[in-house]
């Protein structure tokens, strides 16, 4: 399951352990599927390619590049980040956020949570529990704010404010003018839980979370105040990782309906206004899907590439050659469904069948983060710090 994309160095979060065990019985033993044979119906292109710095490494991160007004933002763990051309990836300016460590050496700033773009503003949250505001202009620190814990999603931006959902469980409002904390809303937390959080989406004046103990959220973004709750997954089995039921994936809202998914739990569709199920379904993932039209896109957790209606959820087709490749989440771009894998491929899918249209080889040190689209451009960054846009 996909569970094994976040078995990195600070895998589980764990509040409290008393002697018990994660795991019971011998360890399954899981093979990722072999690269499907596939003739290629186009080329894709590397626009160009840069370095950010030095990556992620072997550690579990949510960075991915943002765009906005023709210039990319990227950064790396230890704390370099970045403005580029996107027409040519040239650097605009680089600054680097890490901690000076005497005269010659820094500490690491940790960087996990991000890039976030809005407002003449690039936002980027770290492990260090700390909530960055850099002027999109020059990379100068508009300012800087300590959040109540690690910030592991991306910033959202909305209403004046910068919503952060922390590692502990917390929901925090911090003034898009100067990062004071606004509200803080605890979302509980479980024993156990896997390392990342849901990023919040926005509407109507509310902000829609996931937490990690199975429930969806809407909070009111002036007051901080909980409008409801609801659970999208239940802890069952005989071992702790069984029990997980993290909602770790960004809600999607589409006319007054909010689809949310979680770990070991289901794809639902809820009201709202009231958080009332419509539908759901028995699917699971850690990773963003796609709402496009009236049909969902994803990847569950053993790397199945879906095709849902949104209308109850039934399956309009599912790509299973591509079995525990430890896949990106899914983005639209020009007309194709495309996924990265951690062996640094791309696969490209037509959105209509699930068939294989394209696979290209991009990078050696793999993929772990979200593609993005921009400016006519896919763009994604390898585990090794580099950047590519690639085109069609």
């Amino acid at each position: 399951m996909q569970l094994r994309k976040l078995l990195l160095p600070g895998l589980l979060s764990v509040t409290l352990l008393s002697g018990c065990s994660l795991f019971s019985g011998e360890e399954d033993v899981v093979k990722m599927s072999p690269l499907p044979t596939v003739e290629n119906q186009f080329t894709p292109s590397t626009a160009w390619n840069t370095s950010v710095g030095s990556g992620i490494g072997d550690f579990y991160s949510n960075l991915h590049p943002a765009f906005a007004d023709g210039v990319v933002y990227a950064a790396d763990r230890k704390g370099t980040v970045k403005a580029l051309n996107a027409d040519d990836g040239k650097e605009v300016w680089s600054v680097n956020l890490a901690e000076k460590d005497g005269w010659f050496s820094r500490k690491s700033a940790l960087l996990s949570g991000g890039l976030t773009v809005a407002g003449g503003h690039v936002y980027v949250g770290s492990e260090k529990a700390q909530v960055y505001a850099l002027n999109a202009s020059d990379g100068s620190v508009a300012w800087q704010t300590t959040v109540a814990g690690e910030s592991l999603s991306r910033p959202v931006v909305s209403d004046g404010m910068v919503l952060i959902h922390t590692s502990n469980g917390q929901l925090q409002a911090l003034n898009e003018a100067d990062g004071l904390v606004k509200w803080t809303v605890n979302l509980d937390m479980p024993a156990l839980s896997l390392r990342g959080e849901s990023a919040p989406a926005t509407a109507f004046g509310a902000a829609i979370v996931g937490g990690d103990n199975g429930r969806v959220s809407a909070v009111l973004l002036q007051q901080g105040q909980m409008i409801w709750q609801q659970r999208i997954s239940q802890a069952t089995g005989s071992t702790e990782i069984d029990r997980l039921s993290d909602v770790d994936t960004t809600p999607v809202i589409v006319d007054g309906v909010v689809y949310a998914l979680a770990y070991n739990g289901n794809l639902t569709a809820l009201d709202l206004r009231s958080g009332q199920i419509m539908w759901k379904r028995e699917l699971g993932s850690v990773n963003d899907f796609v709402v496009e039209g009236n049909r969902i896109y994803m990847v569950d957790q053993n790397d199945r590439l879906l095709a849902l209606n949104t209308e109850g959820g039934v399956t309009l087709w599912t790509q299973s050659d591509l079995l525990h490749r430890l896949l990106t989440a899914p983005v639209l771009y020009n007309g194709s469904l495309v996924v990265g894998d951690s062996e640094g491929y791309m696969h490209w899918v037509d959105p209509e069948t699930g068939r294989f249209t394209a696979q290209q080889k991009v990078d050696s040190s793999g993929f772990l983060t979200d593609p993005v689209v921009a400016d006519g451009k896919l763009l994604i960054q390898a585990k090794d710090g580099t950047l590519y846009a690639i085109t069609r």
